[in-house]
């Protein structure tokens, strides 16, 4: 039996399932049949009263206001993310064609849920953009807070993993490849407005497992990170950072044991 129950009102929360329900309408509004279920594609008009029921415990009197304002650049998202999927499809030897990316990529997944949320996020509506991005984040390992601001296009490969901070800044023609976190370097919570993560610029790419921290920290034009780079500090245009492997064969009388690490 739980002993001093602590009073915790949900109701003052967006639904969950209704935001994930709306979600998964929005794409299949803006990509019929990316759900190829055969339902009908959802109408604008519906969807717009769904948001207004999910904006009403969090706007109130400006639900309506905010729905109709979101539903404004649901155009611009489209393209936006038509942009993303042609990116995919011209980074990724693997692609086939923009359909299959938008059906099957989680990486274009987590970025078209991000758009979504970031429009939400930018009309200064609480909770409901992050019950959508963590709604993203649970389906393809990708964490992407609504705050950050994301150039067109961009492009994640596999993905897993990687982490993108709330004051992130993103420019286009940018790829990321798995488990790179684009994150903070330790802040007090009074610094919580301040812009606690980097900048990263045009046509620069991020291989796998590489770290970037800090909201001073800018990434130059035109610059490419290798793998598992550790990076706290800016880089100028152009460079290219990356860790150089050392190998070394050992003789046999340098070790009693073999090294073997079983995880």
């Amino acid at each position: 039996m739980l002993t001093e129950k602590v009073t915790i009102d949900f109701s003052r929360l967006p639904n969950r399932s209704l935001a994930y329900g709306w979600v998964e309408g929005l794409l299949d509004f803006m990509f019929p049949n990316y759900h190829h279920d055969n339902k009908d594609i959802p109408a604008e008009q519906s969807l717009r009263e769904q948001l207004i029921a999910l904006l009403k415990p969090v706007k109130n009197g400006e639900a309506a206001k905010t729905a109709i304002a979101f539903f404004e650049k649901v155009n611009a998202i489209y393209h936006a993310l038509i942009n993303d999927a042609r990116f995919f499809e011209k980074a990724d030897p693997a692609a086939e064609s923009i359909e299959e990316v938008i059906a099957a990529y989680p990486g274009f997944y987590a970025i078209a849920v991000h758009r979504i949320a970031h429009e939400l996020y930018l009309l200064k509506v609480p909770v409901l953009p992050r019950l959508i991005s963590e709604y993203a984040h649970t389906k393809t390992g990708i964490d992407i807070h609504p705050g950050a601001s994301i150039g067109v296009p961009f492009f994640i490969d596999h993905g897993t993993g990687v982490v993108v901070g709330q004051t992130t800044v993103i420019g286009k023609n940018v790829k990321l490849y798995q488990g790179v976190t684009l994150g903070a370097l330790a802040v007090r919570k009074e610094e919580s407005g301040a812009k606690r993560h980097p900048t990263i610029e045009d046509n620069v790419i991020i291989y796998a497992g590489s770290c970037i921290l800090g909201g001073k920290t800018t990434v130059g034009h035109d610059s490419v990170i290798g793998g598992n780079v550790w990076l706290t500090d800016s880089v100028l245009p152009y460079s290219i950072v990356y860790h150089t492997n050392q190998v070394k064969v050992r003789d046999k009388s340098e070790l009693n044991e073999v090294i073997d690490f079983i995880i």
